[in-house]
């Protein structure tokens, strides 16, 4: 047992440099497939998109899971100084967040598979949401650490209840109303917080302003959530789907020119689940508010997720065919 011990410490380091934020493609290709299984019931869209897209997720997941136990295994000192991370840290909800997702596209093949890659979504999700605002109510923080990361344990509460109907798993109704308030009553606080960094601090660096986009995910996925926990789109949850329209507008506008001033990165996929969960709120309330300009939003939000994600896939498998990871890690 000894020697085991030893021999696993002496251990080669790999992939040291892999980013636990890379689950944050999970989860855009994850929020694209529903959108498109969404635009299916709506609009009678090709079944396909929504298949393919699934299965890139699966197989993202599987990839990424696989890579960062190699790295967990065989650099535990770079996993533990990434959770310590003061910004850092708070993206292992990426991973949780996935694990929350995939069930709504694995229950209609194993019911009992989805339900129990749920279970352990849900009970990682609200251990490490206690555990981040515990750290923040512990120690001091800083306010150049407060950046759009910080959102994502909120986010992740968020989601959980999603795909708890698909679980037909009604007796959980407390939990799903637990998550919502807790995850957004708390998403208001730090986005005020966030929003004020941003204002009165020294702006991002151009690497890390994808990461502005996560501001609209606790909105938008709030309208989804709100709506599923509820079962209507009241006054409420359209206020947070037209502040998630605005918000959305004003940060792309923000980003606009990310393509020319920054090489590409696996960071930029900070920017896929909160557009595949804007698009998928935009589906929702045109399908319970329907109307032509509830439509055409809809629409074009599917669209520009679906060609900012597929081209975010397209980079990364080239980027991986050519031996990069490294370099798209930095």
């Amino acid at each position: 047992m000894t020697a085991l011990a030893a021999k696993s410490s002496d251990a080669k380091p790999r992939l040291e440099y892999l980013p636990i934020a890379l689950f944050g493609s999970v989860m855009g290709l994850t929020g694209l497939s529903v959108a498109w299984r969404l635009a299916e019931g709506r609009y009678g869209a090709p079944a396909w998109p929504a298949l393919v897209l699934g299965a890139f997720a699966v197989a993202a997941f599987l990839a990424v899971a696989a890579g960062y136990a190699v790295k967990a295994a065989t650099s535990g000192e770079a996993v533990r100084a990434e959770f310590r991370h003061p910004v850092a840290g708070a993206l292992f909800g990426t991973a949780f967040i996935s694990l929350l997702l995939l069930p709504i596209l694995l229950a209609p093949f194993s019911l009992v598979l989805a339900r129990v890659v749920w279970t352990a979504g849900a009970v990682g999700m609200i251990v490490f949401a206690w555990v981040v605002v515990s750290r923040w109510m512990s120690d001091r923080q800083q306010v150049a650490h407060a950046t759009p990361a910080w959102i994502v344990p909120v986010v992740g509460l968020l989601d959980v209840p999603l795909a708890i109907p698909a679980l037909h798993l009604p007796s959980l109704h407390g939990l799903m109303v637990f998550a919502l308030a807790v995850g957004l009553f708390f998403a208001v606080p730090l986005f005020t917080l966030i929003f004020s960094r941003l204002l009165f601090e020294p702006p991002l660096p151009d690497a890390a302003k994808p990461s502005l986009l996560i501001l609209v995910a606790p909105f938008a996925v709030g309208y989804s959530t709100y709506t599923t926990t509820t079962g209507q789109t009241d006054l409420f949850a359209e206020a947070l789907y037209m502040f998630t329209l605005f918000l959305l507008a004003v940060l792309l506008g923000q980003i606009r020119h990310l393509p020319v001033c920054c090489p590409f990165r696996v960071s930029w996929w900070a920017v896929s689940f909160p557009l595949a969960a804007s698009a998928i709120a935009a589906l929702r309330f045109a399908a319970a508010e329907p109307s032509v300009p509830s439509d055409a939003i809809a629409l074009a939000l599917l669209g520009l997720a679906t060609l900012v994600i597929t081209g975010l896939l397209a980079r990364t498998l080239w980027g991986l065919a050519k031996g990069e990871l490294r370099t798209l890690s930095a």
